[in-house]
């Protein structure tokens, strides 16, 4: 069976919900590897709400269906507050960047709770800021920047990344609407030891499946490289 856009692989799937700090419950999904324990977590945040992100935005969606297969990753994706899904909607409004802190740490105690191993954040465009924003209150491995916007992250949030010990990933599309590869240097120059991936003839969206496998690629690449090169087919 070829991997592509619609297919779903095992994993141990389950319907979460997680409790804010400030009251609300927010809906998502935590998929775990079928048969073993999972060796890293990718805890996702997708893009912004009031443009149609949610937790099934499509590169989102793809790694809770393929990477508990592919790379043994436990995937936890969630829907930010005020913001519904076909899992159901989160309470609250949305919180320009600013109550959705709330929203990461409520993650991040269900990773706590679950002992879930070896935390990387993933923000995709919008969940990129909050990434930049509050990540670094969190016990993480790391964090990868999809399409990063840098629209609501002021120059000091991001220079706060250096030297912190947290390995940060900024994975550039070449032909981004907002961020391109030559601005992305000059906006994260304050951090040295970033990863700046750029990619050609990348979109903001990356939509098709070429550029849907290279953005996971990136991510297992850092969580889990032993699982790569990702397969194209699936025989089991």
């Amino acid at each position: 069976m070829d991997i592509r856009a619609g297919v779903k692989l095992p994993a141990r799937r389950e319907d979460i919900s997680l409790h804010t700090r400030d009251g609300l419950t927010l809906v998502g999904e935590l998929a775990l590897p079928a048969d073993t324990e999972p060796v890293a977590t990718l805890v996702t945040l997708h893009p912004l709400p009031t443009a149609g992100g949610f937790m099934d935005s499509h590169i989102i969606r793809k790694a809770a269906a393929r990477l508990p297969a592919l790379a043994q990753l436990a995937v936890l994706r969630f829907n930010f507050r005020g913001v519904s899904s076909p899992r159901g909607t989160s309470e609250g409004t949305f919180g320009e960047g600013e109550a959705e802190r709330y929203d990461l740490a409520a993650a991040m105690d269900l990773v706590a709770q679950r002992a879930l191993p070896h935390p990387w954040l993933l923000g995709w465009s919008f969940g990129s800021e909050v990434v930049l924003k509050y990540g670094l209150e969190h016990p993480i491995d790391g964090a990868i920047l999809l399409s990063p916007p840098l629209h609501r992250t002021s120059d000091a949030e991001v220079a706060a990344w250096a030297g912190s010990g947290t390995r940060l990933v900024a994975v550039i599309p070449e032909l981004d609407d907002y961020l391109r590869p030559e601005a992305a240097a000059r906006r994260f120059a304050s951090v040295p030891e970033i990863e700046l991936v750029n990619v050609p003839d990348g979109r903001h969206l990356w939509v098709g499946e070429n550029q849907t496998r290279r953005v996971l690629s990136e991510v297992v690449e850092r969580l889990n490289p032993a699982a790569l090169p990702l397969p194209t087919e699936w025989t089991g």
